[in-house]
């Protein structure tokens, strides 16, 4: 029976509910396919992946922090891959400016007119690597395209290619030659992810087999672009029961107690990322399980909690 419906409901389903049904789990051997292929990269970091992928279904960006070499780029440059979409990357630099990013206008001396060159932003997945090494200035030019998938030169808007997905990753603000994502970019993300150390075995095997980069250039794709849109929208779909929306608003009331709690932006993403975790369990309709998977990675950037106490809090919420 689907969470949060009772047996009467369930019989009301409708043609259409049942029709989810068949495209969720027609998808079911690629997405298995797919955790294959990026657990054979990044090792021991099921979870980390799986939330990845769902912040590519849900159509939201994800931001990855940590400490340099711990696979961060690694996991980017494999996740574009095997989602079969065109990729580009940025290095970002203290001296990069706005227009190393999303394009500049130049003069054709032959044609006697400007035309618009444009930048790196233009692709459907972009790897921002450590973001937070540019200045304030350069880290704004990302906000509209990230928000609204279009960017703006000399008032005119330009739209980005669809799907676009930006993965960033950034540095411990302890570290020198960092700057720290202001919190209206940090909203932008729907997830922010923390790979931290492998364990003993999995760093074991790293230093048995070849290089990782080696090894991305032998994956297959498994998705392509029309498979990514598709997906999106049938993310959309995933049922949510009434019960599961009254769970979700009582983890945001939760949040605002006493402190800068989880704005409706900020829940409407948990929304989000619950229904494409639920489509990747194969599943039409939204779980407890699906909101308790994802919450800390897209609520603790949100609230400015460290992972543990945002987990203590929403354990504080009983299931009804």
């Amino acid at each position: 029976m689907i969470w949060g419906m009772n047996k009467v409901q369930k019989q009301e389903l409708t043609h259409e509910q049942q029709q989810l049904d068949i495209k969720v789990e027609s998808y079911a051997t690629k997405i298995q396919a797919f955790s294959t292929q990026i657990n054979s990269i990044i090792l021991d970091k099921e979870h980390q992946t799986k939330l990845a992928l769902s912040c590519l279904f849900a159509g939201g960006h994800v931001l990855f922090e940590d400490l340099p070499g711990l696979g961060k780029t690694t996991l980017s440059s494999a996740l574009s891959r095997i989602a079969g979409l065109h990729f580009q990357r940025i290095q970002f630099t203290n001296d990069m400016l706005a227009s190393d990013v999303i394009g500049v206008n130049m003069f054709n001396q032959k044609e006697h007119q400007f035309e618009f060159k444009q930048g790196p932003i233009f692709t459907q997945i972009l790897l921002a690597d450590e973001i937070n090494r540019c200045s304030p200035k350069t880290q704004s030019a990302l906000l509209e395209a990230m928000e609204e998938g279009f960017v703006t030169v000399d008032g005119i808007r330009y739209e980005l290619p669809h799907p676009f997905w930006v993965i960033a990753t950034q540095n411990p603000l302890f570290q020198s030659g960092t700057y720290a994502l202001p919190e209206s970019q940090l909203d932008r993300f729907l997830m922010r992810l923390t790979l931290g150390y492998p364990s003993r075995s999995a760093e074991k095997l790293l230093l048995q087999q070849e290089s990782r980069y080696a090894l991305i250039s032998t994956l297959a794709y498994i998705f392509n672009e029309n498979e990514i849109v598709e997906i999106q929208k049938l993310v959309t779909q995933i049922h949510l029961a009434d019960a599961i929306s009254e769970y979700l608003l009582d983890l945001a009331a939760e949040t605002r107690k006493g402190m800068h709690g989880l704005s409706t932006r900020g829940l409407l993403a948990l929304k989000k990322s619950a229904q494409a975790h639920a489509f990747i369990e194969q599943r039409s309709f939204v779980t407890p399980d699906d909101i308790q998977a994802v919450f800390v990675a897209v609520v603790a950037h949100r609230i400015g909690l460290g992972e543990v106490e945002t987990l203590q809090l929403m354990q504080k919420i009983n299931i009804h």
